[in-house]
Formats: structure tokens, C-alpha cells, sequence
């Protein structure tokens, strides 16, 4: 059992190790040209968010394993070299609420400064707007802790008589408890008018923990939603939209000119939002005309992506046009698959979460089989449904982002990405984790049962006084299905036709 144990240690230390060299990866690979060594502190930040996003989710598995590893003991503490998963998941939210709330807006302020200001006014200008929010969210965290920072347990209040030890013990479906008659166990007969309410205080970093959990709620019910049914059907319908064939010369030199002067239109556009933006003129029509720019521009780029598709040039152009159609095809492939994913987890949410009692744990006995089949492999899936909620999230709200324009657009492209961009999607997915692994601690709460993570998110989490009414009805849960249907409704009638190219852009007035 020991030797379980410092093995499951060794093993969580390789996988930090891993998933933080990893990041640097990513870093490298993404980032823009014009951040090359420069910018450190944000790229510090990036790989610090991105690795303390992936291990919360590596958590919950790792907490599986910890159970698992200490499952003849009579309590985790009676093993040898156990994890401290409590005091780890506890730790590793408060960081995760410390670099979403404070870290990330002073590495995104500092990078978006104006550049001809010094660093020392770049960095005082942050640190006023991180030290005001610090203050805002710190009055706000201590009030609501002081008035409703409880937790409500409803208990049943139990008592029994005494009665002589038994010389044999007989149990059955007719004498369930010792002895017999008026000797019944109280646990058997009891009343439902013995039900109390315990009420005791939840601890500081808990509490902390439940609010920024809500706030992720709420944006991973938006973005989880609509990106469970747009992430496989969107690579699904960009098969079906795919170019079949390639465009003659003088088509492509037509379409290359519209493009032309669509981007002239920009650039003029861009460099207005500059003047106003030095003259001091940054109001809300400012910020609005700000994001449909960076709107047409997005669109624009994918409108020259895909000519280039259609017509690829050079000597290696066949080349070309084969890694094209090889790729539609890997996208048909990734979306068949992730739309079996998706119907999975929209079919365990309904069968096991919003019906009553549930049907079947379903998601949850498949791991417990492929654990019995070899030790990891029932937690490795369980990871890999929980990865996949993330990826739904950021492409749910890249999908609302273009489309209402109601968020800042970042995207995510390979050597083209600026600091500016990672950061808010670092911010994005960090926000969004804690909410993950409650919702996978609550949906594979059989799989996941006596953990740490179970503890804090499924019997403290929604005990807490005023918000756990919206665990009791499952707002979230009915929210996410009703979201993941409209999509899918809107994908089914708009999403096999192919993208129209967009008219003259102007600024609103």
C-alpha cells in the first residue's frame, strides 16, 4: 500500500513537470513575432495560468487515485504518503481566484498601456485598476461572508432506547435491526418530522472558492452550452462547406480585389480609432466601433484563408490543395467524433442530473469498467470528458463573440497570437476550470465518490446558504441543455450554407 501511494506522489510530480514544459510549448509556438523576447512578465503569467488550469483538472482523477489508493484503510488519513487533496484543492483555487481576478487584468492593463508612456506610469496606471478591484471584490467577499457565509445541513435527529445484548445475531428483510418489536432501530423507524437543519459557519477560502465557482458557472452554462453542440458541428458543417474544387485564375484576381478593398476599408477605419483614441475620445461608441474592427478584421483573414485554399499557388500547389482536402477530412473525422462526445454528455446530463431518481449512472459505470480493464484507463477518460467541457467553453464563446460581439474577440493562432489575446483566454479557461470540476464532481459524483473534491463541491458547495437553491433545481444543468438544443437547432437551419461575404464596413455614429 506504501508503495502505491509514494508511486501516485512521483506520478503527480512528473505530470507538473510535464504539463508545465508543455506550456512553455505553447507559449513559444503561439506567440506573436512582435512579443518575441520581450513581455515576460505576461508570458510568465500565461504559463503559470495555463499550467494551474490543466492541473485542476488533473486534479479530480488524481483525487480518484488517492481514494483508490487508500481504499483498505479505514480513512485516507491511515494511509502512508497519501495526497493532502483537501488542502491541495483549496490551494490551487485560491491561486486560480488570485490570477482570473488580480494577476491576469495587471499583466493585460501593463501590456495594453500606452507604449509611449514609461513603465513606471505603464505599471502605476495597473496597479490602480487591480488595487481598486481588489477593493471592490474585498468589501463584497467580506460582507457576503459576514451575512450569508453558512453552510445548512439538513440532518435527522436520531435517539433509542437501550436494550440487552443478543446472544446471536439474525438479520433479514422481516428484522432488520436487533431484537424485534418495540426494540427497532430508530435509523428504521424514524419520523420525517425528526429532520432538523444543522447550521454551521464555512471557512474563509471555502467560501471564496463557491462564489468564484458561481461566476464560472454562469459563464461556462453560456459558453459550455452553446460550444457543446458548435465545437463538433461547427467542424462537421466546415466539411460540408468546404471548397470542392479549384478556382481559375481570373476569379481568384477578382475576389483578391474585393478582399482588397474591404481591407483599405479597414485601415481607414483603424486609423480613426487611433486618432480618437489619442485625442482622449474613448467612450462606449469608441469601445463598440473597437471590437467591430476587430470583428471584420477576424472575418477578413478567414476570407483570405479560404481564397488561398481555392487557388494555391507555387510550385508545390497540388501539394497544396491535397493537405487541403486531407485536413477537411481530419475536421469531418474530429466532428463525428466530438459529436458522439457530446451526445454522451448531454444524455448523462438528462439521464443522470435532471432526472429523478436517475435512470442509470451510465457515464459513470463505463469508467468504473475501464478502470477494472487496467487502473488508468477509466481515469484517463474521465479527463479526457472533462478536457473536452474546456474546449466547448472556449468554442462557445468564440461562436457568441463573433456573432453578438458581446466580449472582447481574442483568437488563438498558431505564431500569430499576441500577449494580449493569451492572457484573456488564459483569464477565460481559468475562470470557467473550477466550474468544470464541479460540474464533472456533481455529474460523476458516483465515480467521484468520498474525494476531497466531492466534499468541497458536491456537500459544502451546495449547502451554502442563498446559492444552494440553484444546485437544488439545477439551473445550471437545465440552462446547458436548453443552450446546447437552441445551437443545435441554429446549426441544423443555418449552418450548412456557406458564409456570404459581408458588405462595406462602416463605424457607427
Amino acid at each position: 500500500m506504501g508503495d502505491f501511494n509514494l508511486a501516485l506522489v512521483i506520478v503527480a510530480i512528473v505530470v507538473c513537470v510535464v504539463v508545465f514544459l508543455f506550456n512553455v510549448y505553447l507559449l513559444v509556438n503561439f506567440q506573436h513575432p512582435d512579443d518575441a523576447n520581450q513581455a515576460y512578465f505576461p508570458k510568465f503569467v500565461v504559463v503559470l495560468g495555463l499550467s494551474v488550469a490543466a492541473i485542476s483538472i488533473l486534479m479530480l482523477p488524481a483525487d480518484v487515485a488517492n481514494r483508490q489508493a487508500c481504499q483498505h484503510a479505514i480513512y485516507n488519513g491511515a494511509c502512508n504518503l497519501t495526497l493532502p487533496m483537501k488542502d491541495l484543492w483549496l490551494a490551487i483555487y485560491i491561486l486560480d481566484a488570485l490570477l482570473v481576478f488580480f494577476v491576469i487584468p495587471f499583466a493585460m492593463f501593463y501590456y495594453e498601456g500606452d507604449q509611449d508612456k514609461s513603465v513606471g506610469k505603464r505599471i502605476k496606471s495597473a496597479l490602480m485598476w487591480v488595487v481598486t478591484t481588489a477593493i471592490v471584490c474585498g468589501l463584497v467577499l467580506g460582507i457576503l461572508y459576514g451575512l450569508v457565509g453558512k453552510v445548512d445541513f439538513t440532518v435527522r435527529h436520531l435517539s433509542s432506547g437501550t436494550t440487552n445484548f443478543p446472544s446471536t445475531w439474525d438479520f433479514s428483510s422481516s428484522q432488520p435491526c436487533i431484537a424485534n418489536g418495540a426494540h427497532q432501530c430508530s435509523a428504521y423507524s424514524a419520523s420525517a418530522s425528526s429532520e432538523t437543519t444543522w447550521t454551521m459557519r464555512a471557512t474563509f477560502p471555502e467560501y471564496v472558492v463557491a462564489l468564484a465557482t458561481i461566476v464560472g458557472s454562469i459563464l461556462f452554462t453560456i459558453f459550455g452550452g452553446v460550444g457543446i453542440a458548435c465545437l463538433p458541428l461547427g467542424l462537421i458543417f466546415s466539411f460540408i462547406r468546404r471548397p470542392k474544387a479549384v478556382i481559375t485564375r481570373s476569379q481568384y484576381i477578382k475576389e483578391a480585389t474585393e478582399l482588397g478593398k474591404k481591407a483599405r476599408e479597414l485601415k481607414k477605419a483603424a486609423d480613426a480609432l487611433h486618432q480618437e483614441e489619442r485625442s482622449g475620445s474613448k467612450g462606449r461608441k469608441w469601445r463598440k466601433n473597437v471590437k467591430a474592427v476587430e470583428k471584420e478584421v477576424l472575418l477578413l483573414e478567414e476570407d483570405v484563408k479560404a481564397l488561398e485554399e481555392m487557388y494555391p499557388q507555387g510550385e508545390k500547389a497540388e501539394t497544396a490543395w491535397a493537405m487541403t482536402v486531407l485536413g477537411y477530412l481530419a475536421k469531418l473525422v474530429l466532428g463525428v467524433l466530438g459529436l458522439i462526445v457530446s451526445v454522451a454528455w448531454v444524455a448523462h446530463i438528462v439521464i443522470y442530473l435532471l432526472i429523478n431518481p436517475p435512470l442509470s449512472s451510465f457515464l459513470n459505470k463505463v469508467f468504473i469498467k475501464l478502470d477494472d480493464i487496467w487502473g488508468l484507463l477509466g481515469t484517463t477518460a474521465f479527463a479526457f470528458f472533462c478536457f473536452y467541457l474546456l474546449l466547448a467553453v472556449i468554442a462557445g464563446a468564440m461562436m457568441l463573440g463573433l456573432r453578438l460581439v458581446f466580449i472582447t474577440i481574442h483568437p488563438m493562432k498558431w505564431g500569430a497570437t499576441l500577449m494580449n489575446s493569451f492572457l484573456f483566454n488564459v483569464g477565460l479557461i481559468l475562470l470557467c476550470s473550477i466550474s468544470v470540476i464541479q460540474f464533472c464532481a456533481t455529474a460523476f459524483a458516483y465515480y467521484a465518490q468520498a474525494t476531497a473534491a466531492q466534499e468541497i463541491f458536491g456537500h459544502t458547495l451546495q449547502s451554502l446558504r442563498g446559492i444552494k437553491y440553484l444546485y437544488k433545481y439545477n439551473v445550471f444543468q437545465i440552462a446547458f441543455i436548453v443552450l446546447a438544443g437552441l445551437t443545435f437547432v441554429y446549426y441544423a437551419a443555418f449552418g450548412w450554407r456557406r458564409k456570404k461575404p459581408s458588405g462595406r464596413f462602416q463605424l457607427s455614429t
